[in-house]
């Protein structure tokens, strides 16, 4: 039987973020969040191969308690555990230490043949997860999957969506995968289901339960990045239309304002 991790985010609504223009902090209090989209397309690609194949999905994310209703709504769709990794010590990580807490806490559930991830999160967008895990992992890594064709003796071959076209790979297993969101678009949960993960038990592990953790790696002293600040870029001024029926008077007026800014 596959034993598969799906690794999930949960974010604030981006659309309704807001930036304090003083500490050029994000204003996250009062805002709504959700699981990061792009992680439910990869539990879905998830789901398809146990769904084929057999196996058991175990879902991981690292967050506050509230991180909880991500999994909730992971498990109404086809998972099978859920693990949270939560605790202060894990608060203000980058993708370093995050990679490094998510690997550790993964090991206490044993070994995996296929690990699937988001390419990217809505709210970093930095798109280093995925890789960063393969290499903790020490796993071999299909970006950009489209089609999963098999799982068979230690290996995985599956498509892959390039500039060009499509390419088909082949790689051992343990394998980290993301996927293309059109090629695997998430699911609604059934009453059953919906209800039952309500009621399912979730694993909470704190910096006191993963065996080996250093907390030099993890939250702030783990990371290897740090964000002082955030701030919005500086949008340039708007553009004119200028349109007044005569070409004669369009040229004129446009040549006043190229004067206007030493342009000539």
């Amino acid at each position: 039987m596959l034993k598969i991790l799906v690794c999930v985010k949960q974010i604030p609504d981006v659309d309704l973020v807001k930036m304090d223009p003083e500490t050029g902090n994000l204003i996250r209090t009062g805002v709504p969040t959700l699981t990061n989209p792009l992680d439910l397309n990869a539990l879905e690609a998830a789901v398809q191969v146990k769904e084929r194949l057999g196996g058991r999905i175990t879902l991981i994310t690292m967050g506050p308690p509230t991180a909880e209703s991500t999994l909730r709504e992971c498990l109404a769709v086809g998972g099978d555990e859920a693990v949270l990794i939560s605790g202060r010590p894990f608060g203000g990580a980058d993708t370093l230490s995050t990679s490094y807490a998510i690997v550790k806490a993964a090991d206490m559930k044993g070994k995996f043949d296929l690990i699937f991830c988001g390419k990217e999160s809505l709210d970093g967008a930095t798109g280093q997860m995925a890789s960063q895990l393969a290499e903790r992992f020490n796993a071999s890594q299909i970006s950009c999957c489209c089609g999963i064709e098999e799982v068979k003796d230690g290996k995985i071959r599956a498509a892959r969506t390039l500039e060009t076209g499509i390419e088909l790979v082949e790689a051992t297993l343990p394998c980290l995968i993301t996927v293309e969101k059109d090629k695997f678009c998430g699911r609604l949960p059934s009453l059953d289901n919906y209800l039952a993960a309500k009621k399912a038990p979730i694993t909470v592990f704190t910096e006191n339960d993963i065996d080996g953790l250093d907390l030099q790696k993890i939250g702030v002293p783990g990371s290897g990045t740090i964000v002082p600040k955030i701030y919005p870029p500086e949008l340039p001024e708007p553009g004119q239309i200028i349109r007044t029926g005569s070409v004669r008077t369009d040229v004129a007026r446009l040549m006043e304002l190229l004067a206007g800014k030493a342009a000539l």
